[in-house]
């Protein structure tokens, strides 16, 4: 049996894990015990990283739509076909008329590569991926407050805090390592604050858990700062040394009242006395935050709150303090790095300075490069809907689940001249393809991920892909070749990331050679720094932290008599994100078959419904059926789904309304009436 020592496919957390192979194939996995974040365990979707890789759905050839069905086609022809097209409705309709979708699942060197393609190849800047869905509130608040939008610590530091604010996490389900390492803390004497309306399994150990309605996080936070102002806990020192704009900021807050915030969060007023008071008397506090505070239309003042009150205290810049945003997959972090966003080129340098533009062209042999930041992902898929967009490459994402309101996604995706699928499966997105491109897996390819707390890690080949399957970069390569650019021959990966430590500082001194085991932490600028495990130690990356106001706004809908109920979505600890992977994992799949929908015992009576009966749940989007399954996880007057399955599809219901900064969609809030059928 060979071992072959790579990164887990799902979660941000990172945890390292060797592929047992006999023969060929795939028969387990084993973890690392010496990694610093797993410390030798692995989580239930960890522990069956490998059953999905030789799953018979594999796509294995290209496939080309041929009088309305997908045929077996040569990579010649199909490769020649995407850049004839591509270059065919950009001579008609411009350069931006088409968009490029790139991959959380993808390696650094294949997202920083697809860029490449957009901006040096097709000369656009519409280049996006999923951080559009899960944290661009976060890359947008962060970089404004703290001037980087990562996780400011290390996943050891849970280790060294007195106090951990976990506030729109279901930290044991979406990273369970590191809610497992939040529960260990919690047994070793660290106190613990959880806000979310759901019972989470966090909830249960906490020290004080926060009910408050969904959305209401801007009034929760606003009114734990006043309090810790009026009663002068803020760390005077920190501020005056370390931040700016606090005068203005203080006196925003003069009027967030714990009562006023108690009328809006449905919380009692000393709930949040005693919060803010916990968080402002610990020596060293961390807060902890994911999709349940980003997926918002206020996502961005909802994170510049966060920071907010780390400032306010001065929990930043040192082990067991700081604000840490938990990315929900495995290469979101480095998707973002890599400059797979529609303003800026790898490391968050604007394509809108010219400089910038310079150094690039310079380095990948073009003669300009486009200044004008492209589209969002979500303002794409309004963009196609209309008419406005023609072609769409996207590479491992499956929006048709994925995006909020499916009927529009639907619309955008079949509206489109073309639509190319890059991918292992053939998704419920790529069934709608022109043109499906076969792609290796992560066990089939080597290149690196960047986990959550800014961990640079290698994986490593454990087998050949299926049939004629590529890995991401190798077709990437080859769509530049075809399209008439020689700038994309490398010899592998590792060449692929010597060009990226050429023009991205915070990864400048990182190579495979350097990556050994446990990986390096960005920003590593040259070859003999060590890494960095804390952010903002001396000063916050832009300089002063910057206390930046933020006024309550309500969800864009809410509950009303035709739509009696709030849904939220989420995930579970089973599956992950629209299932392609762990629905085809017989042991995963075996304990979660099919959506289900949580509902209050009380409005479960209300409503004549049973555990296990069938109900219809609609929005003004769209309707579902899924079964009930009645506990006190929720509050009444809320209910949640998780969105990983087709047939019963949360994202038929959600809303698409954004978020006027980050351009995020509100998972998070929707108005939804419930009918029972069986």
């Amino acid at each position: 049996m060979k071992k072959t020592l790579t990164v887990c496919p799902y979660c941000g957390t990172g945890c390292a894990l060797y592929l047992v192979s006999d023969g060929g194939r795939l028969i387990g996995v084993e973890p690392s015990v010496t990694h610093p974040v797993s410390r030798g365990g692995l989580c239930v979707k960890g522990w069956n990283a490998f059953a999905f890789v030789q799953h018979p759905d594999r796509l294995t050839t290209p496939l080309i739509r041929r009088n309305g069905e997908l045929m077996p086609a040569s990579w010649n022809e199909a490769l020649g076909l995407v850049v004839e097209r591509l270059q065919s409705i950009q001579q008609r309709y411009g350069h931006d008329s088409v968009m490029f979708c790139s991959s959380a699942k993808a390696t650094n060197e294949e997202n920083y590569l697809l860029m490449k393609l957009a901006r040096g190849v097709f000369f656009t800047n519409n280049i996006d991926h999923c951080a559009r869905l899960c944290h661009s509130s976060t890359v947008f608040g962060l970089a404004e407050t703290l001037g980087s939008g990562a996780m400011t610590n290390s996943i050891a530091c849970f280790d060294q805090a007195d106090l951990i604010f976990v506030i729109g996490s279901n930290t044991t389900e979406q990273h369970p390592l590191i809610g497992t390492r939040i529960l260990n803390a919690v047994r070793s004497g660290t106190k613990l604050i959880v806000a979310d309306n759901r019972r989470i399994r966090l909830a249960r150990h906490a020290d004080l858990h926060l009910r408050h309605k969904n959305g209401s996080d801007v009034a929760l936070l606003n009114a734990m700062m006043h309090v810790i102002i009026t009663e002068g806990r803020m760390n005077r020192p920190f501020i005056e040394n370390r931040t700016e704009n606090y005068a203005a900021f203080a006196e925003n807050l003069r009027e967030w009242t714990p009562e006023r915030a108690a009328a809006i969060t449905g919380l009692e007023a000393g709930e949040i006395v005693v919060a803010a008071r916990l968080f402002a008397e610990a020596k060293n506090a961390m807060i902890v935050f994911s999709m349940g505070i980003t997926q918002h239309s206020h996502g961005v003042d909802n994170v510049r709150c966060c920071a907010a009150l780390a400032l306010l205290t001065g929990n930043l810049g040192r082990p067991g303090a700081g604000v840490n945003p938990l990315r929900g997959q495995n290469n979101v972090q480095g998707g973002c790095d890599m400059g797979a966003l529609p303003d800026v080129f790898s490391c968050y340098q604007p394509v809108a300075d010219p400089g910038m533009r310079q150094k690039f062209a310079r380095a990948w042999g073009v003669a300009d490069l486009p200044g004008s930041p492209g589209l969002a992902l979500t303002h794409a898929m309004d963009a196609a809907a209309a008419g406005e967009l023609q072609g769409m490459f996207i590479m491992g994402e499956n929006p048709l689940l994925s995006d909020p309101d499916q009927a529009h996604a639907r619309q955008a995706l079949q509206n489109l001249e073309l639509l190319v699928v890059q991918d292992i499966f053939l998704t419920e997105t790529a069934v709608l393809a022109d043109v499906v491109l076969p792609a290796a897996c992560y066990a089939e390819k080597e290149g690196t991920f960047t986990n959550t707390e800014r961990r640079v890690q290698r994986l490593r080949k454990a087998l050949e892909p299926p049939g004629e399957a590529l890995a991401d970069w190798e077709i990437i390569c080859a769509l530049a070749e075809r399209a008439g650019y020689g700038g994309m021959r490398y010899s592998g990966p590792a060449q692929v990331m010597e060009e990226i430590a050429a023009l991205t500082s915070s990864y400048g001194g990182i190579s495979f050679e350097r990556l050994d085991q446990h990986g390096l932490q960005w920003p590593c600028p040259d070859a003999k720094h060590p890494g960095t495990p804390v952010l903002h130690v001396d000063h916050c990356t832009r300089g002063p932290g910057r206390f930046s106001p933020a006024d309550y706004r309500p969800p864009h809908e809410t509950a009303d008599d035709d739509y009696p109920f709030v849904l939220t979505t989420g995930r579970t600890y089973f599956h992950w994100h629209t299932g392609t992977m762990t629905r085809r994992s017989h042991l995963l799949d075996r304990e979660e078959r099919s959506a289900f929908i949580e509902i209050n015992p009380e409005d479960a009576g209300r409503l004549g419904v049973r555990e296990n009966d069938i109900v219809l749940v609609a929005s003004r989007r769209g309707e579902i059926r899924v079964a009930v399954r009645v506990t006190g996880m929720v509050i009444p007057g809320v209910v949640f789904i998780p969105f990983h399955f087709a047939e019963g599809a949360a994202n038929a219901l959600t809303n698409n309304v954004l978020d006027p900064e980050s351009s995020i969609p509100e998972f998070k809030v929707c108005a939804v009436r419930i009918r029972r059928i069986v």
